[in-house]
């Protein structure tokens, strides 16, 4: 495993959700992470941005991490779900909120 794939894993499995996503949280750089932040805001749930714009290694790597192609990418547990079109339709059939709920990850207070 490269220092990249290494540094990847690690985000992963120190934050119960991760969001890998263009921008930050507070300033989205792309309209599908922008999508994201708001399903994950909405939620309430916490999570950790990481702006891949930041870091070119990261940017690359998280795709090979997840073996998929575009970013946003979300992570619950160490898990992937998927990029924001993944989100939009787990949210609206209420299986992101099952998928926070069963994690035992609750809103932000």
């Amino acid at each position: 495993m490269s220092d990249t794939q290494t540094r990847i894993a690690q985000i992963v499995g120190a934050n119960p959700v991760v969001l890998f996503m263009k921008g930050t949280p507070l300033f989205p750089q792309c309209g599908f992470s922008s999508r994201a932040v708001a399903i994950l805001e909405h939620l309430g749930v916490p999570y950790e941005g990481v702006d891949v714009l930041q870091d070119m290694e990261v940017r690359q790597g998280i795709k090979e991490f997840s073996d998929w192609p575009t970013i946003p990418q979300l992570y619950v547990m160490g898990e992937f779900v998927g990029g924001s079109d993944i989100m939009m339709e787990m949210y609206e059939a209420g299986e992101l909120q099952e998928l926070v709920a069963a994690a035992g990850l609750t809103p932000a207070a």
